[in-house]
């Protein structure tokens, strides 16, 4: 026994993650489905569940609704009981944008009255926006015997994404000497994944001292690092930003990718499949119906499979009618994807109705940017949001993005062109 019953997790699942674009238009991004049957935040809430903590707040802010209700009371996770408990904590929003969360640090100070109301030896800080598997019971382990004041999980990135993140450079025995935030110019490829333990006490008094210092990586940690004990815990296991569309993407079709080193089952992931009205507990079995092909694929519950379906993932309820093709895309719930249609390099959300004969993801022209979103989809992903109507026979190019709610008359026309915003 570690003593976990005397740590704290903090979970901030509040960021707008607007690099998601439409995907984040009606949810926050924790919220996000992902691999047919999970949200993003699962992976943390497993985590913590796994690693055997029982006390978690878990810090919202940004269209936290469809979050609340997949968090529920925390039964999917067992937060449940007597010394077991999960409490949402949104922001302490008055009239001013002021009072919003102006970081992860900031977010934390505004919720010292929760941290103090539960006493613990150690708070452990995560971000509800990663997918990976990570025993916090070992890293609080490693955090003691070092007796440091900080531990930040780190892991080696490739030189090129460093400058996404915060960099560490540690003496031979783990500690942090020297930090960089997003360095232009990187003297290391140590990188923070984002996940903090603190001696409660050491961070009640850092909090304390400068309201302005609103940033854990730009702010705390490197003020921690000059004067006090630091320790990088070394990560090597499967671990993703899912940030962005193409990381989100890429994420996705590991799962199909045996090598790849994720494996939600596997990992004890546990999703809340009771949070919704019809969702894959009420659904029936999926049906393979003659001549359908299945290649490479998740196929989730309630799913009816008539025509093709390659390297992709669909989620509960998705139709793929007699003669449709659905190539390296990812299919959120209840999708329809009709006669002849296809739907080649797409994320398509819930309820997208794809006409007949339509195509989403046509020409081999992957390189034209998004022109509303150049940042946003460049590598040939079409996106399309929620609710949308793919008109019949209508051809969607690369880099795409079809708005939530969009209906045939609003598209200028029956062939939208690589990188155009309908």
């Amino acid at each position: 026994m570690t003593g976990n019953d005397k740590t704290l997790v903090l979970l901030l699942a509040g960021g707008a993650g607007s690099r998601l674009n439409n995907l984040v238009q009606t949810r926050a991004k924790p919220a996000v489905p992902f691999g047919g049957i999970y949200r993003i935040i699962d992976f943390s809430l497993s985590n913590v569940m796994n690693s055997g903590l029982s006390q978690i707040g878990v810090l919202t802010q940004y269209k936290p609704l469809s979050l609340m209700r997949h968090l529920g009371g925390g039964e999917a996770w067992d937060f449940i009981g007597r010394s077991r408990g999960i409490k949402i904590l949104p922001p302490r929003t008055g009239s001013h944008d002021s009072d919003w969360y102006k970081g992860t640090a900031d977010a934390v100070r505004q919720n010292i009255d929760f941290i103090k109301a539960h006493p613990s030896k150690e708070v452990v800080i995560l971000s509800g926006d990663h997918i990976y598997r990570m025993d916090l019971d070992d890293m609080l382990a490693f955090h003691r015997r070092k007796k440091a004041d900080v531990t930040v999980a780190m892991m080696v990135v490739p030189q090129e994404d460093i400058h996404q993140f915060g960099a560490g450079i540690t003496n031979e025995d783990g500690r942090i000497v020297e930090w960089e935030e997003k360095p232009k110019v990187p003297r290391t490829n140590l990188a923070s994944m984002g996940i903090y333990v603190f001696d409660t006490e050491y961070l009640l008094n850092l909090l304390a001292e400068d309201r302005d210092e609103v940033d854990f990586g730009m702010h705390l940690i490197p003020k921690a690092i000059e004067r006090d004990d630091v320790f990088a815990y070394p990560f090597h296991d499967y671990w993703r930003d899912v940030g962005t569309i193409q990381s989100y993407w890429q994420a996705n079709m590991d799962i199909l990718d045996d090598n790849s080193g994720i494996s939600p089952e596997s990992w004890g992931i546990r999703p809340n499949i009771e949070s919704s009205v019809n969702t894959s507990a009420d659904r029936p079995p999926t049906r393979f119906l003659g001549g359908c092909k299945v290649q490479s694929s998740m196929i989730s519950a309630g799913c009816v499979i008539e025509g093709e379906v390659y390297n992709s993932v669909l989620s509960p309820g998705v139709k793929v009618a007699k003669g449709a093709t659905v190539r390296n895309s990812i299919l959120f719930h209840d999708v329809t994807v009709a006669q002849n249609a296809i739907v080649d390099l797409a994320i398509l959300d819930k309820r997208v109705q794809v006409g007949k004969g339509a195509t989403v993801g046509c020409g081999k022209d992957k390189n034209t940017p998004n022109k509303k979103f150049p940042s946003h989809l460049y590598t040939g992903i079409t996106l399309v949001g929620k609710d949308a109507t793919i008109p019949s026979h209508t051809k969607i190019g690369r880099n795409c993005i079809i708005e939530p709610w969009r209906r045939m008359e609003n598209f200028p026309s029956a062939n939208i062109p690589s990188g155009e915003t309908v």
